[in-house]
């Protein structure tokens, strides 16, 4: 019996789909490395270094939905995206996620309902810039 050679696809493309969604923490690495780490892993224009935990800790305390918006739009030094302006919110979020584990948080990725407070707060702090 001759097995069509498609069928050899098909098992091989979703575990690569598993793979990719298994490696989210690599993502928000990856995202670091490209665009972040110009200024958190040097702590540029007063930006918190990535495992500082002391300069961490009361942006951590502000709360997970605060931060990832007023970053998203910009804050003090910080540019909107951290100077990349194709980041999406999720992708975004991701890379602070990694900053903040490594820095003493224990952040996740945000649910749908996370989100939906991040975008509500993102809204709120583009009418006050």
């Amino acid at each position: 019996m001759k097995v069509h050679p498609i069928l050899y696809l098909i098992p091989a493309l979703a575990f690569s789909k598993l793979a990719f969604a298994e490696d989210k923490n690599a993502s928000g690495a990856h995202i670091y490395k490209e665009v972040c780490a110009v200024c958190h892993s040097a702590g540029i224009a007063n930006a918190p270094k990535t495992g500082d935990e002391n300069a961490w800790k009361k942006l951590i305390g502000e709360g997970q939905v605060i931060i990832t918006a007023h970053g998203y739009v910009g804050v003090r030094a910080m540019p909107p995206r951290g100077g990349k302006e194709s980041l999406s919110v999720t992708q975004f979020s991701e890379a602070l996620n990694y900053m903040v584990n490594k820095s003493g948080g224990y952040w996740s990725t945000p649910d749908k309902a996370m989100l939906e407070e991040i975008n509500k707060e993102i809204a709120n702090r583009k009418k006050t810039q």
